[in-house]
């Protein structure tokens, strides 16, 4: 037997601290079979250059819990190690076998899989083990051997009477660790880390139900039997060809990575590329609602098969955070901090790369079946406009396939709908005016009004549309859009021809002092304008600019500062053309001038949906004593 001290000097104990002084202790788990994941396919690699002559045959990974003795068993039969090896790769802290081997062997096969890394990784052990045990036969001739440590830089290390090849790692768990010794808590890190590593990792046993023999009868039981629980499944959906896959395996995939999630993705992308960096994953898109904030974290990420994070943020382009599914890269480091992420060369080429590959597939969906894509708006859009807004060559490709739903159920894009409403929409300054509604039934008296006049009305509702709108307009020449409330039609869309009033200035004068007089408490912006005696009396607007600045703000960024608090700003516009508007001015008693210009607002409060609670009440008493 021998003894000495593991080499961990100044220069290297740094690596180790940065690694994991901050991480969580269960992730000694995903380390110890990322090493074992390692190890076995390293002898896989070996065997099929003709490097090692010994059968790979169908290696497995075990994890076995002994509560009683307080010890955790992770064995492999991957290639083993002999003594110079452990002393070189565990004893080295600083030395990386898996860096050697890649070197070694870079030119022979670009696909060997390596993920752990030899020394570091296995020092996790120590988070939450007293002591670590390692029983190891090499693939070689060379004999077994077992060592050991107890956590400090002292080890012994021996002659083992192991015969099979591969590797044990026995970790004597500490006290303040024997949470790690129940095994709902091992097969919940087993699921979470490893439950796509490419090698098959057996925890226990199970159940399974046989079919019953020839000739059984309906009363007889089934009969079972006890066959390994592998929880893993070694080849994912992603892993594989996208020729080899049909769209039901893509399902399938999708209720395995979310067992709890009962609707169906919408579509789906597969990533795949080798150049200039490696990467692999299937993004799905799910139905999404408006609200934003529930939607995120959903895609989980891979480095080789191991689970890393699912907050994938400075990887993936922040507008696709809301997709599912999986992203796989052994380019991405296993522990890495945010910031190294968001400065990371190679990191900012996936996130380009996955921005244009997901363009790339809206714009063939669209282009290939436009009708099911528009079906499909109302359910994509808010990543779509989301994209639009955050990343500029998103923003161009989208040209293509980003909708403008009308309040009628038509859908165009940008390019269509200036073609179809250049003609009515475009006002004196040749600007294009792109009418919209927010809510088809608060705004319906307004809608109903500009389609009165051949106009089209967009129906434009997400929460972020307000933002989209400003881009849009900062972006292309001479457009801009126009709630249907924000002003009356004639205003709205100016044109070179005007209402001629049938009030003197005089009247108009005396009809505002007169409405102002009664609507002094109301906070009205009170105006007076010539319009067409069939549009209603009374009207009352939101004015575009501060009503978008407001919620701009409230869904966050843009805007000006605090106008997101302020309250609600609207005006009065009075039709000074309208019959009822006519007679409110030539009433002689003050009692009921002041009745019809009380009513006439409820009216058009009415149609804005602001009357509400006591008001509304008061209204219809009111209207019932009108026509008695």
């Amino acid at each position: 037997m021998a003894t000495g001290k593991i080499n961990v000097s100044v220069e290297n104990i740094f690596p180790l601290i940065k690694k994991f002084l901050y991480s969580d202790h269960e992730i000694f788990l995903r380390e110890l079979i990322s090493n074992a994941t390692d190890a076995t396919l390293k002898l896989k690699h070996l065997t099929s250059i003709g490097e090692a002559k010994v059968d790979y045959g169908q290696p497995m990974i075990e994890v076995k819990v002994d509560k009683e003795a307080k010890k955790i068993h992770l064995i492999d039969q991957g290639i083993g190690m002999s003594e110079e090896e452990v002393k070189k790769y565990i004893n080295e802290v600083a030395f990386s076998g898996a860096e050697e081997f890649i070197d070694k062997y870079k030119d022979a096969d670009k696909d060997t899989g390596i993920i752990g890394h030899f020394g570091l990784g296995f020092y996790s052990a120590f988070m939450v083990a007293e002591k670590v045990e390692i029983i190891s036969k090499s693939y070689t001739d060379a004999p077994a051997i077992h060592w050991s440590c107890d956590g400090s830089p002292k080890f012994t290390i021996k002659k083992s009477d192991k015969t099979d090849r591969g590797t044990e790692i026995i970790l004597s768990i500490a006290d303040d660790s024997t949470e790690f010794l129940e095994d709902n808590r091992i097969s919940e890190l087993l699921l979470k880390y490893n439950k796509f590593m490419p090698i098959p990792i057996k925890f226990g046993t199970k159940t399974e139900t046989l079919p019953k023999p020839d000739g059984a009868k309906e009363e007889d039981p089934a009969p079972t039997k006890e066959v390994d629980n592998i929880i893993n499944n070694p080849n994912p959906a992603w892993t594989k060809k996208p020729a080899d896959l049909k769209d039901e395996d893509y399902k399938n995939f999708y209720r395995e990575l979310y067992p709890m999630q009962f609707e169906e993705p919408l579509f789906h992308i597969h990533l795949n590329v080798d150049y200039p960096f490696n990467l692999t994953g299937i993004l799905y898109f799910p139905k999404l609602t408006n609200d934003l904030s529930i939607q995120k974290d959903k895609i989980q990420l891979y480095q080789n098969q191991v689970f890393v994070t699912d907050n994938v943020e400075g990887i993936v382009p922040e507008f696709l955070t809301m997709l599912r599914g999986v992203i796989d890269s052994p380019d991405i480091p296993l522990n890495v901090s945010r910031s190294y992420l968001q400065a990371d060369g190679a990191v900012k080429k996936i996130s380009s790369y996955i921005t244009r590959k997901v363009g790339d597939k809206l714009s063939s969906l669209f282009k290939n079946n436009r009708e099911e894509f528009e079906a499909k708006w109302n359910d994509i859009k808010i990543v779509i406009e989301y994209g639009m807004l955050s990343e500029d060559k998103f923003f161009e490709k989208a040209n293509q396939f980003a909708l403008y739903p009308t309040v009628d159920g038509n859908y165009y894009t940008f390019e269509e709908l200036e073609e179809k409403v250049k003609d009515l929409q475009t006002d004196k300054d040749d600007k294009l005016v792109l009418l919209y509604a927010s809510n088809k039934e608060q705004q319906h008296s307004y809608i109903e009004a500009a389609k009165a006049k051949g106009f089209e009305v967009l129906l434009l509702d997400s929460p972020i549309v307000s933002h989209l709108m400003q881009k849009l307009e900062t972006s292309k020449e001479k457009v801009s859009f126009a709630r249907v409330d924000a002003d009356h039609l004639d205003n709205l869309i100016k044109k070179e021809e005007t209402q001629i009033s049938k009030l003197s200035d005089e009247e108009k004068e005396k009809l505002k002092s007169n409405i102002e007089e009664v609507l002094a408490d109301k906070g009205y912006t009170i105006q007076m304008e010539a319009m067409d005696s069939s549009s209603s009396p009374f009207i009352i607007t939101e004015p575009e600019f501060m009503r978008r600045m407001k919620e701009m703000q409230q869904s966050g960024g843009g805007g000006m500062f605090g106008m997101g608090s302020m309250p609600e700003m609207y005006n009065l516009i009075v039709n000074t053309n309208h019959a009822l508007v006519g007679e409110i001015l030539g009433t002689k008693t003050a009692k009921k001038r002041e009745r019809l210009i009380n009513q006439s607002l409820d009216l058009a409060r009415l149609s804005k949906g602001l009357l509400k609670g006591e008001e509304l009440t008061n209204f219809i008493n009111r209207s019932y004593e009108m026509i008695k």
